[in-house]
C-alpha cells in the first residue's frame, strides 16, 4: 500500500520506513558494542536526528568492518521500527559515503578530529538535501552473547537448512527474463556462519553461471526477521535469515528447468571457507498469466512496483501462522500530472490527485470472492488513517477476483461506495469494479494492484503476471511529458518499479 510522501514532505527519510501494506520485514536493531574510547575509524554506532519539529526521526547508523576488508552500514529508525541496509559504503582518510538504494537516497559525512561525530548531509531523489550529524554512540549493546571461539577444526559441512517457500516462476519485464523467490536459510550449528557468496548455476550439463552475489550486495539481500543484526551476511547460531533472489537473463529463452545454489561461507573462527551445494531447485512451469491492464490511459507511475528493494518485494508477513510475501509483485499506481505532481492545488484535497475517481477495471473474467466497503476516505497525508489500520481495514475498501488457475486479483484502496460488484458476481474483462480512492493504508488516492495465489490480500504468495501491451513513458516520481523520453512499446511483460506507464484503452 502506497506511502509516498517521502518525494514532497519534510524529512523525506520518513515514509521509506514505512510498512507497506502492515509491517515491513525488517525489525529494529541495536548496534554493535562500542568501548567508551572514540576509535580513528569508522566502525561503531551512531545516533542522530534527521527533520525538525514533529518531523524529526531519530537514527541509528551502525556501521562494521566485514572479513573481506568492504565496510558495511545498516540505517535504522526508532520512531518507524524500520532498518535498512546500505550500499556502496566508503570509508577513506576522514570521509565516509553510503547510499540506501531502497529510497534513492546517499549520506555523506565527515569524521571529526575528535573522532566522535560525523558532520555530514542526506540525500534523496526528489527532495532538497537536510544536514544529518550522527554522533558515536559508545553505550550501545549489541543485546547478544558473544559466539564462543571455534570452531578449532574444519568443519566437515555447512550447516545450512535452506528451504524455498515458493518456486520461482519466470516472467518477462523490460526485454528479459526474470526469476524471483526467497531463500530461507537456518543455521542449525552451534557457531555464526557468514555468508561470503551464493552462486546460482543452471542444472543442467552446461551448469552455466546465472548469478553471484557477495560483498555489499549479498548484505542488502538479506533479512533476519525477529532479530537485531548489524552484519546481515553472518547468520547467528539457531537463528534464521531470508535471502531475496533476483535473478535477470538476457536471453528471453535461455530460462533453466532447475537451478542449483552454491553456498560459501566461514564458520565461527576458523579462517577457511566452506562451499556447498543445495540440491537443484526446480523453476515453476506454470506461465505467468496474462491479464488485461486494472486501469486506462497515460501518466501510471508503478510506485514501489516489482524490483528487489521495493517494500513490497520485502513484505514477509505472517498470517495464520505462516509467512508470506501477497505484495511480492504488487504496484501502488499513482496518476502524474504534466508537471510531474500527482496532485493540483490544494494537497490535503482528495478530489484534487489526478488518480482520484478513476475507475478500475476487471483484469479478466472471474468470480469476486471477497468485497470490502464503507471504510472513509483519508485526508491525504503520512498521518491521517480515517480508521485504525487492522488487518480488516488495512487493504482500505476492496476487491478480490478469482481469475482462474489459482490466481487471484486484489484492489485495494477503492472510494466508499464505488464498488460496483458484491461477493459472489460473476465479472467480464475490462469490467468497472470500483473507483480509485484513498482508504486504509494509503496516503493519497492510488490503485494497490496485485496477483495472489489465494483469496486473502496478506495470506498468500504474490505471483508475477504480464499485460499484453502498454508503453514506458519515462521513470520515477518527478517524470514529465516535457523531459521529451522517447516512449517504450512491451509486450507481454510486466512494468517495474516507477516505470511511468500508458495503457491501452481496452
Amino acid at each position: 500500500m502506497l506511502t509516498n510522501s517521502y518525494r514532497n514532505s519534510a524529512p523525506a527519510f520518513l515514509a521509506a520506513f514505512i510498512a507497506f501494506l502492515l509491517c515491513t520485514v525488517l525489525c529494529s536493531f541495536r548496534a554493535a558494542a562500542q568501548t567508551d574510547a572514540a576509535p580513528a575509524d569508522i566502525v561503531g554506532a551512531w545516533k542522530g536526528d534527521l527533520g525538525q519539529d514533529s518531523a524529526v526521526l531519530h537514527l541509528t547508523l551502525s556501521v562494521i568492518k566485514k572479513s573481506n576488508g568492504e565496510y558495511a552500514a545498516m540505517f535504522d529508525s526508532a520512531d518507524q521500527g524500520g532498518q535498512i541496509p546500505a550500499s556502496g559504503v566508503t570509508f577513506s582518510g576522514n570521509k565516509f559515503h553510503m547510499e540506501v538504494k531502497a529510497i534513492g537516497g546517499v549520506y555523506e559525512g565527515t569524521l571529526s578530529d575528535d573522532h566522535k561525530a560525523l558532520n555530514g548531509t542526506w540525500t534523496q531523489e526528489g527532495s532538497p538535501s537536510q544536514p544529518l550529524v550522527m554522533q558515536r554512540d559508545t553505550a550501545a549493546q549489541s543485546g547478544r552473547a558473544a559466539t564462543p571461539d571455534g570452531p578449532k577444526e574444519k568443519p566437515f559441512i555447512v550447516p545450512l537448512d535452506v528451504t524455498v517457500p515458493i518456486a520461482p516462476r519466470a516472467f518477462q519485464a523490460n526485454n528479459k527474463m526474470h526469476l524471483v523467490y526467497e531463500l530461507h536459510a537456518v543455521n542449525m550449528g552451534k557457531w555464526d556462519v557468514e555468508l561470503t557468496k551464493i552462486e546460482v548455476f543452471s542444472a543442467d550439463s552446461s551448469a552455466r553461471s546465472l548469478a553471484t552475489l557477495s560483498g555489499s550486495a549479498l548484505d542488502g539481500d538479506i533479512a533476519h526477521p525477529g532479530l537485531s543484526v548489524t552484519d546481515a551476511a553472518k547468520i547467528p547460531g539457531g537463528t534464521e535469515a531470508v535471502i531475496y533472489v533476483w535473478i535477470t537473463l538476457d536471453q528471453p529463452g535461455a530460462v533453466p528447468a532447475a537451478l542449483v545454489h552454491r553456498f560459501t561461507a566461514k564458520i565461527g573462527t576458523y579462517p577457511e571457507e566452506l562451499s556447498v551445494d543445495m540440491k537443484p531447485l526446480a523453476v515453476s512451469t506454470n506461465a505467468s498469466v496474462k491479464i488485461q491492464s486494472p486501469l486506462r490511459g497515460d501518466h501510471w507511475l508503478a510506485g514501489n512496483g516489482p524490483s528487489n528493494t521495493s517494500g513490497h518485494r520485502r513484505a514477509l508477513i505472517a498470517i495464520d501462522a505462516r509467512a508470506a510475501i501477497a505484495q511480492r509483485f504488487a504496484i501502488d499506481w499513482v496518476k502524474l500530472g504534466d508537471d510531474g505532481a500527482t496532485f493540483h492545488g490544494d494537497k490535503l484535497d482528495n478530489k484534487n490527485y489526478y488518480a482520484f475517481g478513476v475507475e478500475a477495471y476487471a483484469v479478466a473474467d472471474g468470480v469476486v470472492t471477497e468485497t470490502k466497503d464503507g471504510i472513509p476516505l483519508n485526508i491525504p497525508g503520512e498521518h491521517s488513517r480515517a480508521v485504525p489500520i487492522t488487518l480488516e481495514t488495512v487493504g482500505g475498501n476492496h476487491v478480490i477476483i478469482d481469475i482462474g488457475g489459482g490466481n487471484f486479483a486484489f484492489y485495494a484502496h477503492l472510494q466508499p461506495g464505488s464498488l460496483r460488484v458484491k461477493l459472489g458476481d460473476k465479472v467480464r474483462a475490462g469490467q468497472v469494479i470500483g473507483l480509485v480512492g484513498n482508504t486504509g493504508n494509503s496516503t493519497e488516492p492510488h490503485l494497490h494492484f496485485h496477483i495472489s495465489s489465494a483469496t486473502s490480500p496478506l495470506g498468500s504468495e504474490g505471483l508475477p503476471y504480464i499485460l499484453p501491451s502498454f508503453e514506458v513513458q519515462g521513470s520515477g516520481w518527478k517524470w514529465k511529458p516535457a523531459d521529451g523520453v522517447a516512449p517504450v512499446k512491451r509486450a507481454n511483460e510486466i512494468p517495474l518499479e516507477n516505470d511511468v506507464v500508458k495503457f491501452s484503452e481496452k
